[in-house]
């Protein structure tokens, strides 16, 4: 019996079109979310740090939960769990937009915290010293320098949603994964499909990758 296996690249570029079409939900599940988590992060982030002690336990409580737990339970949770609570069913794009947000928000947080925080005091006392107060010290200050050096992490948060997508097919969502999934239910070619994907993310990924190294290069990530 001849056992001898040949990759079959006829199939790998067959496989493409179909795959291609849940391309798009990928990118829109993981754009929308980080721009929900961009805003979430800058909020319990501020709060993590801000001067109100009472703040800071339940920022601090959802940086932690959302961080400490995988983001497949966190929409088994929010698909499976929560329309018990609200009584009634949650769309599955809805389910992984808010996993997304809600997980990389939690990160964001502890970037924005880092950014913030590694503006030298002197900063604001120089700020204050202009005669500007305590918030515009922040806003015109320390703000615009901090966001510069997130700018890098916030990159690398962008892979890793990107890629957490994938996940969401346990939920039935048309993402790449799943996309491909249906694909070799119709044609079993398991091997070349699963390979198509991969590049697929790879791609997205090494742009976003290059994207970064170029910001960096230019100099726009640096503050000295």
């Amino acid at each position: 019996m001849d056992l001898e296996f040949q990759f079959d690249w006829a199939a790998t570029i067959d496989a493409l079109p179909y795959l291609l079409t849940g391309l798009p939900w990928t990118v829109a599940i993981a754009g929308g979310g980080l721009f929900i988590g961009f805003f979430i992060g800058i909020f319990f982030g501020l709060l993590s740090i801000g001067p109100v002690k009472a703040l800071r336990a339940p920022a601090i409580a959802y940086i932690e939960i959302f961080r400490g737990t995988p983001v497949l339970v966190q929409v088994l949770f929010i698909f499976y769990g929560m329309p018990q609570i609200l009584g009634g069913p949650i769309d599955k794009i809805t389910a992984s937009v808010a996993a997304i947000a809600l997980n990389a928000g939690a990160y964001i947080s502890e970037i924005v915290r880092g950014g913030v925080q590694s503006i030298d005091r002197g900063q604001r006392e120089a700020g204050q010293s202009l005669g500007l107060s305590r918030g515009q010290t922040f806003y015109y200050v320390i703000w615009p320098q901090a966001l510069r050096r997130m700018i890098p992490p916030l990159g690398n948060q962008a892979i890793i949603s990107l890629k957490d997508t994938s996940l969401f097919s346990v939920i039935g969502v048309g993402e790449l994964v799943r996309q491909g999934q249906i694909y070799i239910a119709d044609t079993f070619s398991a091997l070349e499909t699963y390979f198509m994907v991969a590049l697929l993310y790879l791609a997205i990924t090494f742009s976003l990758a290059m994207l970064l190294r170029l910001y960096e290069r230019r100099g726009f990530g640096s503050l000295n």
